[in-house]
């Protein structure tokens, strides 16, 4: 699988956090059915590689990645529960180096031209742009194509993306898609209101539609 492809055809990646096993498998029926497909359910509890277990069996149309992957550990875990990309906040060249290893198609994070720089050494097509409006945003993106477009580098900016400034972002050619947790509140989540999320995650999808037809 080409991730930089894939991602890119989905615009907009829910990042999710999942305390509760039970509900990873409704909460990837509801974005798939929103026309959100393409997931990425975080490393920050100990339900993650059980709720991507639990979606790659039940859910086959959804294509479901980790995130705050920061340890080779983590990395082979993500892995062995079914996890088809791997995404982390930071750049760290033994995480990397895991994932290249394991065959994990992964996007490191970056936030500085030295950082950036670094990872494209080790390989990266792609890169997660984090924390995206805390680190300049749009601005700060487009002053790093300036030195670094003739690399063919792709971004995916996470943190402080809404429905709201998605348009800017998608409007950069070299951006892929970006990382939203707006799709799915942490209220809705825990409420288990999976109609409120599937609405947003058909909001999403449509704005990424009239953005890239």
């Amino acid at each position: 699988m080409e991730i930089v492809e894939t991602l890119g055809k989905a615009g907009v990646i829910p990042v999710i956090v999942i305390d509760r096993e039970a509900d990873a498998v409704p909460l990837a029926r509801a974005l798939v059915a929103g026309g959100l497909p393409v997931l990425e359910v975080t490393f920050r509890t100990e339900a993650a590689a059980s709720a991507i277990a639990a979606i790659r069996r039940e859910v086959p149309e959804a294509v479901v990645g980790a995130g705050t992957l920061l340890t080779p550990k983590m990395v082979a875990d993500a892995k062995a529960a079914g996890a088809v990309f791997g995404v982390a906040p930071g750049f760290d060249p033994v995480v990397v180096e895991a994932a290249k290893a394991s065959g994990l198609p992964f996007c490191p994070g970056i936030a500085t031209a030295s950082e950036l720089s670094q990872a494209l050494t080790a390989g990266a097509k792609m890169v997660k742009f984090f924390p995206a409006e805390a680190a300049g945003g749009v601005k700060m993106i487009k002053n790093l194509l300036g030195a670094f477009r003739f690399t063919g580098v792709k971004f995916m900016p996470t943190g402080g993306i809404s429905a709201e400034n998605l348009p800017t972002y998608l409007a950069v050619p070299e951006i892929v898609c970006c990382g939203g947790t707006w799709v799915v509140p942490k209220d809705a989540l825990k409420a288990g209101d999976f109609d409120r999320i599937r609405a947003l995650a058909a909001e999403a999808a449509a704005l990424v539609k009239d953005l890239r037809p």
